[in-house]
């Protein structure tokens, strides 16, 4: 039987309106089922701004759902998200004017190059088109994609198109970043390069949200972190504060609870079941 959610009143603004929040990010109250699969239960978190925020989880535990909402991609049942003050579903032309993102299994224009991606993303933001051109260059630069620039995007490789895509959330400079596994499929060069990108956007005044079940790439670049489990906030803060003096991997699965295979069970892996 499917947990039950209690009912809940439409919650009031979180901060008032006209981007006052002290904070890049605050959710509260946020519900979204599929069917009688409850995928993210009442959910509240706070994304202090200038941090580099950790989104941790098992496969399944609700942060592509909700990071989904929280881009205005996919519509809570019930709940409130404000993104530097304004309301994604009440004041979404202003808030979505404050994000880049990269989600999971972003779709492109890939019939377009590297290039001509990353310049109509340019354009779809209002960028100046002189910027544009200066803004693309560098990323492709930084980014390790100069040579295959004019390469149509259906003719890159998985990590590639993971790097166009942060280069087309990156181009007109947002306040808030949101990336759903950005290191996925990602070789660890390149890996690196992004990782020095996110710290030279947060260092600048920028706000990183990216979601990961890699803990140890949590624990190297981040500063603040949430744990999620069956669509539940299970611990919240600062990384310190979280991992209480152990790993974060962990601490992650004292929090989740950890599933331990029975090995009797598997004794025969290994051994062939072929007589000669």
């Amino acid at each position: 039987m499917s947990e039950m959610i209690p009912p809940m009143p439409p919650p009031a603004p979180l901060s008032g309106g006209g981007g006052r929040s002290a904070d890049a990010l605050a959710i509260r109250g946020l519900v979204k089922t599929f069917g009688a699969k409850i995928a993210v239960n009442n959910l509240a978190m706070e994304v202090p701004a200038g941090s580099m925020f950790g989104f941790v989880g098992p496969n399944g535990a609700g942060k592509t759902t909700t990071l989904s909402m929280v881009t205005g991609l996919l519509r809570p049942d019930r709940g409130a998200i404000e993104i530097w003050g304004h309301d994604v579903w009440t004041d979404p032309a202003a808030a979505k004017a404050l994000i880049g993102t990269l989600p999971d299994g972003l779709r492109m224009f890939d019939r377009l190059s590297g290039r001509e991606m990353v310049a109509l993303a340019g354009e779809l933001h209002r960028v100046p088109a002189g910027e544009v051109a200066s803004r693309s260059a560098a990323l492709l630069e930084a980014l390790g994609l100069t040579k295959d620039a004019d390469t149509m995007v259906a003719d890159y490789s998985a990590g590639m198109t993971k790097k166009i895509g942060l280069a087309t959330a990156l181009i007109h400079n947002p306040r808030l970043l949101i990336l759903d596994e950005p290191l996925e499929a990602v070789d660890p060069v390149s890996g690196e390069a992004i990782r020095e990108i996110l710290k030279e956007y947060v260092s600048g005044g920028g706000t990183v949200v990216f979601s990961s079940h890699v803990m140890e790439l949590v624990e190297s670049i981040c500063d603040t972190v949430a744990v999620i489990a069956e669509g539940r906030i299970l611990a919240s803060g600062p990384l310190d504060s979280v991992r209480q003096g152990k790993p974060l991997q962990q601490r992650f699965l004292e929090l989740v609870g950890a599933h331990e295979v029975e090995r009797s069970s598997l004794s025969w892996l290994g051994h062939s079941s072929s007589s000669n």
